[in-house]
């Protein structure tokens, strides 16, 4: 499941009537009028939020986030004109950020670089709280059990993994994660609900052993 090759025009699911206020939107349509600090404030607002998905899709150790912070505003200035006000500002930029995972997560898999051997604790996947709200973690605290549950995710299917990093880790509905990966509310919901089970599936007999 891969979305739109240009987010700028895909439709959204949210008319722009029905979009509550959004400074990223705002400062987008700033930028469009002419306003070039309204980019700048858009990069220093939105720039931590790209990394934190980059990090928890690919991983803390992979060498190219920082590289992929900026090639994910250079498309969005490439967008510039061609935006318009549909969906929340972070959704839209999302889609971009989605894109680009995909994309590097082909080539690093071409290369034999992206090794479930190597999801340790710092590898693909979560970043997990103290606090778990996702039911097949809770009680998990310790670094090798963290490890386990890491691998289990990271062994997800992408378009799995970015559902449930998109719920958990910056809120978005199930109608705005459709609109990023390029799906339906009801397949979003579908998606999460497998994720779920096939971790608390592989990760049954870890808890059981936890259990002894």
């Amino acid at each position: 499941m891969t979305p739109s090759k240009d987010p700028a025009r895909r439709p959204q699911s949210a008319a722009a009537s029905d979009v509550p206020s959004d400074r990223g939107a705002e400062l987008m349509v700033a930028w469009q009028r002419g306003d070039e600090q309204a980019f700048h404030e858009l990069v220093e607002t939105y720039s931590g939020q790209v990394y934190a998905l980059l990090t928890r899709f690919l991983g803390r150790r992979h060498p190219r986030r920082e590289d992929l912070v900026q090639e994910t505003f250079l498309r969005l200035v490439r967008a510039k004109d061609r935006y318009t006000v549909s969906a929340r500002f972070s959704t839209w930029l999302y889609t971009i950020v989605w894109r680009l995972c995909i994309n590097e997560t082909e080539r690093s898999r071409s290369r034999q670089e992206l090794s479930l051997d190597g999801a340790g604790e710092d590898g693909p996947g979560f970043e997990l709280p103290e606090s778990l709200e996702l039911d097949p973690f809770v009680g998990v605290a310790r670094a090798d059990v963290i490890r386990e549950v890491r691998a289990a995710i990271a062994a997800l299917p992408d378009n799995q993994r970015i559902a449930m990093v998109l719920a958990r880790y910056h809120s978005l509905s199930f109608a705005e994660i459709a609109d990023v990966v390029g799906s339906t509310d009801k397949a979003i919901k579908s998606l999460i609900h497998r994720a779920r089970e096939t971790l608390r599936a592989r990760l049954q007999p870890l808890f059981e052993r936890e259990a002894i």
